[in-house]
């Protein structure tokens, strides 16, 4: 698990370059807010996590499955992931911020992912 990376995933590279397209200009993983957030738009006071299916538990998604091996080990570390999330959001939100969270599975059409964007922004 060291080498899961959590910084510059794929599907992070894809929103922020969807956003640099779009023109936006944008600061990474500020370590000042709750959680870390993975993309942060200071001048529209949002924060954007880039979450992987399989590790924040995408309800209904076809990549968030718990493992058969070792099972009770995955099922506390990945509610873990889960609740470390939740809890990142309120923060932020009580801070004042916008909080969204794009899905690994939706970085795949990045037609729909402009489209969230621009409606997130208000463009």
């Amino acid at each position: 698990m060291s080498r899961i990376s959590a910084k510059d995933t794929k599907p992070e590279l894809v929103v922020r370059q969807t956003l640099h397209k779009l023109g936006f200009r944008f600061r990474l993983h500020r370590r000042d807010l709750s959680g870390v957030p993975d993309i942060v738009l200071p001048r529209f006071r949002t924060a954007i996590f880039v979450h992987g299916c399989f590790w924040h538990q995408h309800s209904g998604c076809r990549r968030a499955t718990t493992p058969n091996s070792n099972a009770e080990y995955w099922t506390s570390k990945l509610e873990g992931n889960a609740r470390r999330s939740r809890d990142a959001v309120v923060d932020l939100e009580e801070a004042g911020w916008r909080v969204e969270i794009i899905w690994e599975c939706e970085t795949k059409n990045t037609a729909e992912l402009e489209t969230r964007i621009i409606k997130l922004l208000k463009l």
